[in-house]
């Protein structure tokens, strides 16, 4: 099973013409059915998706929409023992608290990979993969 981050669901609903092959990337990837993800990447795709200033912003019933046939995959949820895992993870590794919150939601629900370009892709986080599903479009 792979994991979703923000970026995938956010690149699906760009209509930014500089954007157009990621778009078509992570609209493909959305078609897959061995794909999970995190109340966490739910929430913060309904806070960018809707951003005021964004030239393309949804309106909140299209992201609320979005977010509900987004349920289709399995979905993590925010537990204190992801949290407490994401600390000790930021620490080892350097990064974000928020990166590594998606890397132990993704740990949690048995997924070896974590589709993301916001991570090196090919890092290994203790078993757990970052893939660029991006990197050929860039």
């Amino acid at each position: 099973m792979r994991f979703v981050d923000t970026n995938v669901l956010l690149y699906a609903i760009s209509k930014a013409s500089d954007e157009a092959a990621k778009a078509e990337i992570a609209i493909d990837l959305l078609k897959l059915n061995d794909l999970a993800l995190s109340v966490q990447v739910l929430q913060e795709f309904y806070v960018q998706a809707t951003r005021r200033g964004k030239s393309d912003a949804l309106s909140h019933d299209q992201a609320a929409s979005l977010i509900e046939s987004f349920l289709r995959y399995r979905v993590q949820s925010n537990t204190v023992s992801i949290m407490r895992a994401a600390l000790e993870t930021r620490e080892r590794f350097q990064i974000s608290y928020w990166d590594a919150s998606v890397i132990e939601a993704a740990r949690t629900l048995g997924c070896d990979e974590v589709l993301s370009e916001d991570l090196n892709d090919g890092q290994s986080y203790e078993g757990v993969v970052v893939v660029n599903p991006f990197r050929a479009s860039d």
